[in-house]
C-alpha cells in the first residue's frame, strides 16, 4: 500500500512529515522576525507534493508552507530550484499569483515528473512569473 505510485506508507510517517515540514516552516519564521540571516533545512525540499496529492517521495510540500510563512511579512517570494527534476509542487501552488516568482532549473524530456517546459510560465495573476530552465542531458 502506497500514498500514490511512489510514496511508500511507512511507520513514523506522520512524525516524519512534521520534523521536516517543521523545519521549513520553523526557518522561515526566524526569517521573519530577523532572528536568522540564513536557513537551511537538509531534510526539506520535498516539492513534488501537491495540495491534495503525494507524489515523488514527497508527502507534503514543506516549500509552499515555507513561502507561505515568509508570505505573512514580504510581499514578494523568489524561490530557486536546482534540483534535477522539476519543482512541479511549488510551481503548481504559485502558478496564478504574482507574490512568488518559481524558477526551476531541471532535467526535462522523459524524465520525473514530465512538467517545467520552457512554455509553462504561469497564468493570469502569476503569468510571467514562472520560469523554467530545462535542461538536456
Amino acid at each position: 500500500f502506497n500514498v500514490g505510485e511512489d510514496c511508500p506508507v511507512f511507520d513514523g510517517l506522520f512524525e516524519f512529515c512534521q520534523l521536516y515540514t517543521s523545519g521549513s516552516i520553523g526557518g522561515a519564521a526566524r526569517l521573519n522576525d530577523d532572528n536568522a540571516d540564513v536557513v537551511i533545512n537538509w531534510s526539506g525540499g520535498l516539492h513534488h507534493a501537491k495540495k491534495a496529492e503525494a507524489s515523488g517521495f514527497c508527502y507534503i510540500n514543506d516549500c509552499v508552507l515555507a513561502i507561505l510563512e515568509l508570505l505573512k511579512k514580504h510581499e514578494r517570494v523568489l524561490y530557486i530550484d536546482i534540483d534535477i527534476h522539476h519543482g512541479d509542487g511549488v510551481e503548481e501552488a504559485f502558478y496564478s499569483t504574482n507574490r512568488v516568482m518559481t524558477v526551476s532549473f531541471h532535467k526535462f524530456g522523459e524524465y520525473f515528473p514530465g512538467t517545467g517546459d520552457v512554455l509553462d510560465i504561469g497564468y493570469a495573476d502569476g503569468k510571467n512569473y514562472a520560469i523554467n530552465f530545462p535542461l538536456n542531458d
